[in-house]
């Protein structure tokens, strides 16, 4: 099983969770992170770190955000992978919670 960031990553990239994964499968986007399903080992130790909490098992991904699974493994081996942490976005406070960010992902 995997995990999937999901759509309150968007315009925030906290990088908490990077900080903590031991097999680096996250990837960094312009203003979201993404969750490399094959890297990705299960640990869980992102989850709690994750300040937006936006990270999910994929079983457990909020209903209406099962895109966000496509999502992550289509833009993981676009994307480069990042392995350490860095400043949030710097609107991430205003964003945080915002539902519905998906019309502003930049790819």
């Amino acid at each position: 099983m995997t995990h999937v960031v999901t759509d309150n990553c968007i315009k925030c990239k906290y990088t908490d969770c990077v900080e903590v994964c031991p097999v680096d499968c996250f990837h960094e986007g312009p203003n979201f992170l993404v969750i490399d399903p094959i890297e990705c080992i299960d640990c869980t130790l992102c989850v709690a770190e994750c300040p937006a909490y936006a990270i999910f098992p994929e079983d457990d991904v909020p209903g209406g955000q099962e895109h966000f699974l496509q999502i992550n493994a289509e833009l993981a081996p676009k994307w480069p992978v990042i392995d350490g942490k860095i400043d949030a976005l710097p609107d991430a406070e205003k964003w945080n919670g915002v539902a519905d960010k998906l019309p502003y992902l930049e790819r």
